[in-house]
C-alpha cells in the first residue's frame, strides 16, 4: 500500500466511525466486540486498494458486515457457555447524546431489539441489519453471505417476519416512559405487589444477564405475576442503590455503589406498561461503561 492510501484509509475510516460501529453494535451487540471489528475491518484497509473503490461509505459498511458475520459464525460456543446473554447497554444519565452514541442509538435501537436480533442466523441478521437500517443494497450484501441478490434479500424477509409483533420499540414519549420506570422504582421499594403487578404488561418478559457468575434468581422469567412477586421480595434492597438513567435511549435504571455501577436495567415501555425488563448484572460489560 502506498503511504498516500494508508493516509486516505486513515482519513475516511476516522471519518466514517461512528456509523461503522453502530453497524457493529447492532450486528454484535456489545460494544466491546464492535470495537474489536472495527480494528479488524482497519487491518484489512492495508491491504487493499484504494483506487479500486467507488464508494468508501458503501465499502467500508461491507468491509465492517464481513468483519461482523465472521465473528457471528466463531463465537456460539462462547455465548453457551453464559447465563442469560444480553447486549451490552449504552447508558447515559441526562438527555444529551453526543454525535456517536446518537448513532448507535438510531432507529429505536434498544436492548429488547437487539436481543431479538440475537435470536436470527448470522446469514439473516447482517441482511436485515445492513439493508434495513444502514440501505446497503443486496447486490452488495451478497457476496458477504455466499448468496444471490434474490437470495439475500429472503433473508432480509425472514428476519422481519422474525421480528414481527415482538416487543421491541418502546414508547415514543420519554416522559411517558420515565413516569413508568420512575413508577415501578417506587413500587419495588415499597414491596408493594398490587402496584407493580398494575405497571407490568400480562406478557411481561424479565432477563438476568449475570455473564460467566452464577446467580440464584432465575435468568428468565415470564407473566406479570412472577414478575411482580420477584420485584416485590427482592426488588427491595435493590432498588435502594437505583436511579434514573437512559438506557439505549429510552428511560432506564442504573444501580450504583459508591464506587462502580452494579446492574443496568433496560425497560421496555408501551402503552403505560413494561413489556420487558432486561438487568444486566453481567461485571464484563458493567467494567466497560462510560456513563456520561
Amino acid at each position: 500500500m502506498q503511504m498516500d492510501d494508508k493516509v486516505w484509509f486513515a482519513e475516511q475510516f476516522e471519518l466514517h466511525r461512528p456509523r461503522l460501529r453502530a453497524v457493529a453494535y447492532r450486528m454484535l451487540g456489545t460494544l466491546t466486540d464492535a470495537d474489536d471489528a472495527l480494528q479488524e475491518a482497519w487491518i484489512r484497509t492495508t491491504r487493499s486498494d484504494a483506487g479500486a473503490i467507488e464508494s468508501i461509505d458503501g465499502w467500508l459498511v461491507t468491509l465492517v458486515g464481513r468483519v461482523c458475520i465472521d465473528m457471528l459464525r466463531t463465537r456460539k460456543s462462547r455465548r453457551e457457555q453464559l447465563t442469560g446473554w444480553l447486549p451490552e447497554p449504552v447508558v447515559t444519565t441526562d438527555e444529551t447524546v453526543d454525535p456517536e452514541q446518537a448513532s448507535l442509538l438510531a432507529d429505536s435501537v434498544g436492548l429488547a431489539l437487539l436481543v431479538v436480533l440475537e435470536s436470527l442466523e448470522p446469514a439473516e441478521r447482517l441482511a436485515f441489519v445492513l439493508h434495513d437500517m444502514f440501505g446497503v443494497p443486496f447486490d452488495e450484501i451478497a457476496p458477504i453471505v455466499d448468496r444471490t441478490p434474490v437470495a439475500a434479500r429472503q433473508l432480509a424477509s425472514r428476519a422481519r417476519r422474525r421480528l414481527r409483533g415482538t416487543a421491541t420499540v418502546p414508547d415514543a414519549d420519554l416522559r411517558t416512559q420515565r413516569r413508568v420506570v420512575d413508577a415501578f422504582l417506587a413500587a419495588s421499594r415499597a414491596g408493594d405487589f398490587e402496584a407493580l403487578l398494575a405497571l407490568l404488561d400480562p406478557d411481561v418478559v424479565f432477563r438476568v444477564d449475570t455473564g460467566s457468575r452464577t446467580w440464584l434468581a432465575p435468568a428468565l422469567l415470564t407473566g406479570a405475576a412472577d414478575v411482580a412477586a420477584h420485584a416485590a421480595t427482592h426488588g427491595r434492597r435493590f432498588a435502594m442503590l437505583c436511579q434514573p438513567a437512559l438506557v439505549n435511549g429510552a428511560a432506564g435504571i442504573i444501580a450504583r455503589t459508591r464506587s462502580s455501577v452494579v446492574a443496568v436495567v433496560g425497560m421496555t415501555v408501551i402503552s403505560d406498561r413494561i413489556a420487558e425488563i432486561d438487568l444486566v448484572l453481567d461485571a464484563a460489560k458493567l467494567s466497560t461503561l462510560t456513563i456520561r
